[in-house]
């Protein structure tokens, strides 16, 4: 066991070397002097200065999230500005609290942030995981998705089908159908089509989604097994 724990502490230290652009001799260091190597590499590299606080407040907010909510709680009742709304907000939402976190982004749209696209976005996400559509409707639709939000594109088509905007829901499924790329988003919009009695054209974007797994390399195959899957079952069952 204690082999298995020294050759993975090795092999962390010699990715870290390469992540991080170090000088080449810790290759050496750190491979013909194993334990040692390692040990030194670690202390110099990794638990230094900023990296150091940097793992021991991720350490500390894994073991008690409350308390950088605490934290943050305490410095907007002291100033109630924007960022320290912001800064509560995405505490809340990055512990999946979404309902917690919209009142803070609420807030900071009001006054001079009003049309805030940032705030709006965040907004825009965190009403689709509460399943209220027609808020992410409204709230997209004051920001420019296709200029720097693409990414919310997929939970706006979405939500459009979920308010009976089906025409809508399509344009904006069809921005994402790229080729070699969102596979997730575009074999929901095949599901969109089948749903939308649009067999053929489902048929078309699952032809290519399959046709492009096939020819990648196989590690990436691995990587959209259940796209490709999925897509065949769906393929042969429309």
């Amino acid at each position: 066991m204690l082999y298995y724990i020294i050759i993975a502490f090795q092999a962390f230290c010699i990715f870290h070397v390469y992540k991080s652009r170090n000088e080449t001799y810790w290759y050496f260091v750190i491979f013909f002097v194993p334990v040692i190597g390692s040990i030194v590499y670690l202390f110099m590299h990794i638990l230094n200065g900023s990296n150091l606080r940097n793992l021991t407040d991720a350490v500390d907010t894994a073991l008690n999230p409350t308390k950088k909510i605490k934290e943050l709680e305490k410095r907007l009742s002291f100033s109630e500005t924007y960022q320290n709304l912001i800064d509560l907000g995405d505490a809340h939402r990055d512990n999946k609290d979404f309902a917690l976190a919209i009142p803070y982004y609420e807030k900071a749209l009001e006054g001079n942030y009003k049309n805030n696209p940032h705030t709006l976005n965040k907004a825009v996400k965190c009403y689709f995981e509460l399943k209220d559509y027609n808020k992410v409707k409204a709230y997209a639709n004051k920001i420019d998705l296709d200029k720097s939000f693409r990414s919310s594109i997929y939970i706006y088509a979405i939500s459009l089908e979920k308010c009976g905007d089906f025409e809508e829901a399509e344009h904006q499924f069809r921005k994402i159908d790229k080729r070699y790329s969102n596979y997730p988003e575009r074999l929901e919009l095949s599901k969109f089509l089948i749903r939308r009695e649009k067999k053929n054209d489902a048929k078309i974007v699952l032809d290519e989604i399959i046709t492009e797994i096939n020819n990648m390399i196989e590690v990436n195959q691995r990587k959209y097994r259940y796209i490709y899957q999925e897509s065949r079952k769906l393929l042969k069952e429309t």
